[in-house]
């Protein structure tokens, strides 16, 4: 069982006006409402009631009309209330499912639900003079509204947990409701780990690993955690119930507290917050608004443009990269040439920028007019990946940087033979090897005259020519 925790795209805290954004100095984000102060009274944010609706649907889940929030007792330095609201008996939503593939096998993971909270502050352990004796507080995160979403226990290794993460953090980003910026804590996951014998039905005591914030790190903790509980139990141990922190350095997880129970947290209805009510008309409303999902739109790409699944499934990792590639297919007409250029040049340049696809300056319309210039023959694919550089460097379109810099393919035959015929008669050698079949030496032939022409000559004339000359040329 899983517990992914998820922040949600708020420009405020869920009951009050505090402003979500990471990064500000300490303690300045807060209010009388998020830090618990005697007689201030919580108003629910509506846009995230709003987004942890949208969420629900997506994922399959039913969503009830009515819904309660709870307070959740218990101490900790960082839950400035004493207590946590959020929802228990009665949650937003009920099952759903978010479907999973391993190594080629497909399989559905059960939602048990999904419900409301807001997040609790952060206690700083390090990076002040006397952090050896005393912990900091930091209530800047307190009250920033939160979904939790519970699985059922049916991932059976820590790769289905890390793909099951990662499968529900793109729908999350793709619809909005969440950044998925994990290093931020905009996104969590709590894995509730069990082990139990071959053949047996029931599954052993569960340990929790708490805010893993990875995939990576996900699937090393799951592991590690599956490993000692087998050690544990082969050697004649007991697995006890408790909470534990995974340390990436150790790549192994240590005890944190013994684990809670429900009835340790003494839930009761929130006094101060009426029943949530998300009536059909709402639910309608938020329903109408959802965007194609991915797992529609990867496949509508394989069906309907012909894509490869491999290059289908790319695409659809994001939702604005999803946008880009559709956008330069419909512009270009060639939806294989634009999945080519988007997953090769594109993505390359990004990496080594270190940009989002937000922040690329070539614009869908310039990379069709790029692709229209290969496809009539203009300009060869080599020369077009350095006019890619120079379209993303300079703004400028890929007809202007051609026509401007002269690099237009050379597909004059007359001109194109006096090249073949001298590069054949430079290369004896070459021409004998490709006279025994040694296909390798007609490729360096064909290289020659690309050289010669400085990348411009037509390949499928050079082709032609060269075929003829080497059939003319005595033995």
């Amino acid at each position: 069982m899983a517990r992914e925790t998820a922040g949600t795209s708020t420009a405020t805290k869920i009951f009050c006006g505090c402003p979500t954004a990471f990064g500000a100095p300490p303690n300045t984000h807060v209010c009388p409402v998020c830090l618990g102060m005697p007689g201030a009274l919580p108003v629910l944010n509506r846009r995230a009631a709003d987004f942890a609706v949208t969420a629900a649907l997506a994922l399959g889940c039913d969503v009830h009309e009515r819904s309660i929030f709870a307070r959740k007792n218990y101490f900790y330095p960082d839950l400035p209330k004493g207590y946590q609201i959020s929802q228990y008996e009665q949650p937003l939503a009920t099952g759903g499912r978010v479907d999973i593939e391993v190594d080629g096998v497909r399989k559905p993971v059960r939602l048990t639900r999904i419900h409301m909270e807001e997040d609790a502050g952060k206690s700083l352990h390090e990076g002040f003079p006397d952090s050896e004796r005393q912990t900091y507080l930091d209530y800047n995160r307190a009250g920033v509204p939160l979904i939790e979403i519970v699985s059922e226990p049916d991932m059976r290794s820590a790769a289905e947990a890390a793909a099951f993460f990662e499968k529900l953090r793109q729908l999350l980003v793709w619809l909005g409701v969440n950044d998925g910026n994990m290093e931020e804590g905009s996104l969590r996951c709590d894995a509730n780990v069990s082990v139990r014998p071959v053949g047996a039905d029931q599954l052993g005591t569960k340990t929790e690993v708490k805010n893993v914030n990875s995939f990576r790190h996900l699937e090393k903790a799951i592991g590690y955690e599956i490993g000692r509980q087998i050690d544990v139990l082969e050697h004649g141990g007991r697995v006890v119930q408790e909470t534990r922190l995974f340390d990436a350095a150790q790549a192994r997880t240590y005890a944190m507290r013994s684990k809670e129970g429900a009835h340790d947290y003494r839930y009761f209805p929130e006094p101060d917050l009426p029943p949530l009510v998300i009536d059909e008309t709402r639910k309608r409303a938020l329903l109408d608004l959802i965007p194609e999902l991915p797992e529609a739109r990867m496949q509508r790409y394989v069906e309907a443009l012909g894509l490869p699944v491999y290059d289908a499934n790319l695409l659809t990792q994001s939702r604005p990269l999803a946008d880009y590639f559709e956008e330069t297919a419909c512009l270009s007409g060639n939806p294989k040439a634009a999945s080519n250029w988007v997953m090769g040049e594109l993505l390359r340049t990004m990496k080594e920028r270190d940009v989002t696809i937000e922040d690329v300056p070539l614009r869908p319309a310039r990379l069709a007019g790029l692709i229209g210039l290969v496809e009539s023959g203009l300009i060869s694919s080599t020369v077009a990946k350095d006019v890619f550089v120079k379209m993303y460097e300079s703004g400028r379109s890929a007809r202007q940087i051609v026509d401007e810099e002269g690099l237009a393919q050379i597909g004059d035959t007359a001109a194109l033979g006096a090249m073949v015929t001298g590069i054949v008669a430079a290369n004896p050698d070459a021409v004998e090897q490709v006279r025994k079949g040694r296909n390798n030496a007609f490729g360096f032939l064909v290289g020659q005259v690309m050289k010669a022409s400085k990348g411009k000559a037509n390949p499928k004339i050079v082709n032609e020519l060269l075929v003829a000359a080497l059939r003319d040329e005595p033995s």
